[in-house]
């Protein structure tokens, strides 16, 4: 809203160029009306809209902007048509402001013309011209957009922050998970070694088992070849 307030009040102001031009846009210019010449139409202080047109096609009651020269400077007027003259294929208009009985003493020209009267904004013209003073511009205008400007660095400072902290507590958050990792990988290999160990006394309480009953079987296998032996010997003596 405030750029198109400003904008607004940009092509309003500068509508009117020093050379007596009149800019527009898609051939429409906005004015500020300046009196009450006009009322009721228009009043002073109302912004009226006017258009380009061909003045060929004008006819008496339209209301047009027109050049003219008041109190020796030159102007720009918005009048209603009262009468058309042509001579030699020329036209001329002669003007009359609807709150006067007396018609302009300036006759005009199609190349006096500027445009015709399309529509008003009431009040909208005090906008204007409040905004074309020093303190209206700055108040309507410059300090509103400072001050978004100043909230737009505020916003991306906080988002900023905000990234930051993000990044960091996802930086802790990947810290921790790598330390619980590294424990669980700790607990397994603890739990690998502790049935390392396990596997390693069972195999000795085996082996040592093994060791048992081999040398009991030796033991036996000794004992039974001695108890031959000492059977032989006795049978042999009987013989004799």
């Amino acid at each position: 809203m405030i750029i198109l307030v400003a904008a607004l009040y940009a092509f309003t102001t500068l509508a009117t160029k020093d050379d007596g031009s009149v800019s527009n846009l898609g051939g429409f210019t906005p004015m500020t009306v300046q009196s009450d010449s006009m009322s009721p139409t228009f009043d002073q202080g109302d912004l009226i809209v006017i258009k380009t047109c061909d003045t060929s096609k004008l006819q008496v009651g339209d209301i047009v902007t027109f050049h003219t020269i008041i109190d020796n400077q030159y102007a720009l007027n918005t009048h209603r048509i009262e009468s058309i003259d042509e001579l030699n294929g020329m036209r001329s208009f002669t003007t009359k402001d609807d709150n006067n009985d007396v018609a302009d003493t300036h006759i005009i020209s199609d190349g006096d013309i500027v445009g015709q009267y399309v529509f008003k904004i009431p009040g909208m013209g005090k906008v204007m011209d409040f905004l074309s003073s020093t303190w209206g511009f700055l108040i309507v205008i410059v300090l509103p957009m400072l001050l978004f400007f100043i909230y737009q660095v505020y916003h991306l400072v906080i988002v900023g922050m905000n990234l930051k902290r993000a990044m960091a507590e996802e930086d802790r958050m990947a810290r921790a998970a790598a330390i619980v990792d590294g424990e669980g990988s700790a607990a397994e290999a603890g739990s690998d070694v502790e049935r390392a160990e396990a596997a390693r006394a069972d195999a000795e309480a085996k082996l040592a088992e093994a060791r048992r009953l081999k040398a009991e079987a030796e033991a036996a296998l000794a004992a039974s070849g001695k108890a031959g032996d000492d059977a032989g010997g006795r049978d042999s003596k009987d013989d004799k």
